[in-house]
């Protein structure tokens, strides 16, 4: 029996995913499992695997396609077998919508368009043209109303000779990675109201934990326990006092998260992913370390799933190992906080009165103010500090 390929919804909110690469052809035979296709969604490339053994058939959806979650794209139909019918309403309407953005016939028009300001072209057409060389004046579009749909963009990649660039090949071209953070982070700061709050922590305890539970780690496969291991089981478990932080923002109202799913910053070669610590409240450091050490290694091998980077629910980024003292960072929505962490380094403090030198980490949470006040979001700094002073009170062992 034919199997269906659809655009996966990923991430909360997700409605829709760009197709990125294929990695087999139609007609390859292709293994359960396997690689199959690479998706983008607002957070991360993602490489999706095939949902049956057979063979790539009915393939509606091509490179650069951005096509809403749910849909079909393809299917895995065993040999010999024919792709599925169109369902009666496509079959009524003349039409899927996938092929209705499909080129029917040249995509370069003999003669010139309208000027490019006045083109009728979806924004994710224009900058594939863009990032081509393409002149969108000369492409035909052949999406409702004469639109220029990104197949059509990419039909014309095929067909013509690009326009001599002017600043790309000076300025070279984003990967899929960097460009998504750019939009991203452009979309957060510029559409969330940011606030910031920051405090100082005595880490003198913490960095005990960590050398205790560093020497008491035994071979492969246990995992030693970092500060940052140490730092995502403390926070998931003060956000069970401060369900506020752990809440998302739905465009009319704050919905609270039934579950506790922390997102670790990751730097990897050409920008920043952030897989995510499932229901990290209720994990033992131990696990944290396991999870967040496979998490990495995928992360930098480019080979995260779709559950890795799902559902994440409170982001942390730690930049400690970089020595940066303290900084900023912005929020991923739908998110509605993110805690940056700084070096855990020694200063002069004030301990009873006399200047004592003490391991101190500077902490700096950026809060929606849709969602959190500022004394929540104090409240909840507050007990992290608490929490970092006397970590063998809130971790689980």
């Amino acid at each position: 029996m034919a199997i269906s390929v659809v655009m996966p919804a990923l991430e909360m909110a997700q409605e829709t995913g760009k197709l990125l690469a294929w990695r087999k052809k139609e007609g390859d035979s292709v293994g359960k499992g396997e690689p199959l296709l690479e998706i983008e969604t607002d957070k991360a490339v993602v490489e999706i695997e095939s949902p049956a053994g057979g063979i790539l058939a009915g393939v509606k959806s091509y490179e650069g396609a951005v096509v809403p979650v749910g849909e079909i794209i393809a299917w895995i139909v065993a040999p010999g077998e024919q792709v599925p019918a169109p369902s009666a309403t496509a079959a009524a309407t003349g039409r899927s919508k996938t092929e209705q953005s499909k080129p029917s016939g040249p995509a370069v028009a003999a003669s010139s368009s309208p000027a490019s300001t006045s083109i009728n072209i979806s924004p994710k057409a224009r900058r594939l043209a863009k990032e081509h060389g393409l002149d969108i004046t000369h492409i035909r579009g052949t999406g409702p109303e004469g639109s220029i749909t990104t197949e059509d963009v990419l039909a014309a990649k095929e067909s013509s000779t690009p326009i001599p660039a002017t600043t790309a090949a000076s300025t070279g071209t984003l990967s899929a990675i960097a460009r998504l953070m750019a939009e991203r982070t452009t979309k957060s700061w510029t559409a969330v109201p940011h606030f910031f709050v920051v405090r100082d922590a005595d880490s003198a305890a913490l960095l005990d934990l960590q050398k205790k539970s560093k020497s008491q780690a035994q071979s492969p496969p246990s995992v030693s326990p970092t500060i940052t291991d140490c730092l995502i089981g403390l926070v998931a478990r003060v956000l069970e006092r401060h369900p506020a932080l752990n809440s998302t923002w739905t465009g009319d109202n704050i919905r609270a998260n039934p579950d506790i799913n922390i997102s670790l910053a990751i730097a990897v070669t050409d920008g920043v992913v952030a897989p995510v610590i499932q229901k990290a409240n209720a994990a033992t450091l131990a696990d944290i370390a396991t999870q967040r050490a496979a998490l990495a290694e995928r992360a930098r091998a480019g080979k995260l799933s779709p559950t890795d980077i799902s559902g994440g629910t409170f982001t942390i980024s730690n930049l400690g190992l970089l020595k940066v003292d303290s900084f900023t960072a912005i929020i991923t929505p739908p998110q509605a906080a993110v805690l940056a962490v700084g070096a855990i380094s020694d200063r002069v403090v004030a301990v009873d009165g006399e200047p004592r030198v003490r391991p101190i980490v500077t902490l700096s949470l950026s809060s929606d103010h849709r969602v959190i006040d500022g004394v929540h979001a104090a409240a909840f700094l507050n007990d992290v500090v608490e929490a970092i002073r006397e970590p063998e009170k809130w971790l689980r062992f």
